[in-house]
């Protein structure tokens, strides 16, 4: 089987707070798939300090946190470009590769060309345009390595001048709210990361925005094509994103969206159990919806992302989206009266059957801590 991730499967007064956030983020799911050898999935898609008293709970008190499955969307700018292919170049009639051959590999990001930080790929390319062949000093970024390449720009035969690389600056999907800390406009959302569509490497966020989408009804998901939430972006900004990581996105709204439970306590990962849950989604104008599901293969040494098996009994469910599909990234996972954490990933052979995410895993990407 093959495995598929659901696609995600502010504001002026709080601007002072948003400079002392630290960047992460990351949105849909894919699970380490250790009930199901050799099976394939997809994410679902399409840390953050705190204000002061905006922690989820106090030293020895259980975290209190609004559950959520409120749809939204996500556009981002990354830090710097990222190459996502190498290609040649036609120049006199010969195919060479500049990139290549400066030592540019895909997934590297691009932050400086010529001593100045790259805010988009147009200005990449209108430099390498305006070159005339002359070589130019990059900042690249290869994980955690800083490395310092040159790329001679040559002439092509197609007109212009090229260096043999695709590069990329933003993101955008749709996803489902996990969590909400109360009174404080924090959120996490996706249970994985926001990726590049053709490298599969996490976006380095520079700046994000959360905002409203409109859900009007769902693509069934079939084995070997999974299905998917469909709808589109209002045009209302809602809040900021601050972190994407391979954990979720966070983020900050400026109002508090209506939930369909109050707050309520988070599960450890210990207390999760194989057997019932629900989860909470959107799938329409009728608003957030409860679907019974099951939880199995609970394995706390697998990746972050893939901590347990998620199967969906619930009949509405399966009768109006075959099951997980993509846009449900985030789906909020409540067992026993707790959140015990989110939905990431669809099996693509088997909608009816994806991953989740340990609630305690995605809080620990937060990196919550008190801002003056």
């Amino acid at each position: 089987m093959r495995h598929v991730n659901p696609v995600f499967d502010m504001l002026k007064n709080k601007l002072p707070f948003l400079r002392c956030l630290s960047l992460l983020l990351c949105l849909l799911c894919v699970f380490p798939l250790a009930a199901l050898p050799g099976a394939a999935a997809t994410p679902c898609f399409f840390a953050m300090p705190a204000t002061r008293g905006s922690s989820p709970a106090a030293p020895g008190e259980p975290i209190m946190l609004l559950p959520g499955g409120q749809p939204f969307g996500v556009r981002m700018q990354a830090e710097g470009v990222m190459v996502v292919s190498l290609s040649e170049v036609v120049s006199g009639g010969k195919n060479l590769r500049p990139a290549k051959d400066a030592g540019l590999r895909v997934r590297d990001v691009i932050v400086e060309a010529d001593g100045r930080a790259v805010k988009n790929a147009e200005e990449v390319t209108a430099l390498i345009h305006a070159s005339g062949g002359r070589a130019i000093t990059l900042r690249v970024m290869r994980g955690e390595e800083t490395l310092a390449l040159t790329v001679t720009p040559v002439k092509s035969d197609a007109g212009g001048y090229a260096c043999g690389m695709y590069i990329r600056d933003s993101a955008s999907g749709i996803g489902t709210v996990t969590f909400l800390v109360p009174e404080s406009g924090l959120f996490g959302g996706l249970g994985h990361g926001v990726c590049d569509s053709d490298t599969g490497a996490l976006v380095p966020l520079s700046r994000g925005s959360v905002l409203s989408v409109r859900i009007t009804g769902a693509t069934r998901g079939q084995a070997g094509s999974p299905g998917e939430l469909r709808g589109s972006f209002t045009g209302q900004r809602l809040g900021s994103l601050v972190t994407n990581s391979e954990c979720g996105v966070f983020g900050l709204l400026s109002e508090t969206p209506p939930c369909k439970y109050p707050a309520m306590p988070i599960a450890r990962a210990d207390e999760v159990r194989e057997g019932a849950a629900t989860i909470l989604c959107t799938l329409g104008d009728d608003g957030i919806g409860e679907y019974a599901v099951e939880i199995s293969g609970i394995d706390h040494s697998a990746r972050p992302t893939k901590s347990f098996t998620v199967h969906v009994t619930d009949e509405r469910l399966l009768a109006r989206t075959g099951g997980i599909v993509q846009g449900m990234s985030g789906s909020t996972i409540l067992q026993d009266g707790k959140i015990v954490g989110a939905v990431t990933h669809v099996l693509v052979d088997d909608p009816t059957t994806g991953y989740g995410i340990f609630i305690e895993n995605m809080l620990s990407r937060m990196k919550m801590r008190e801002v003056a």
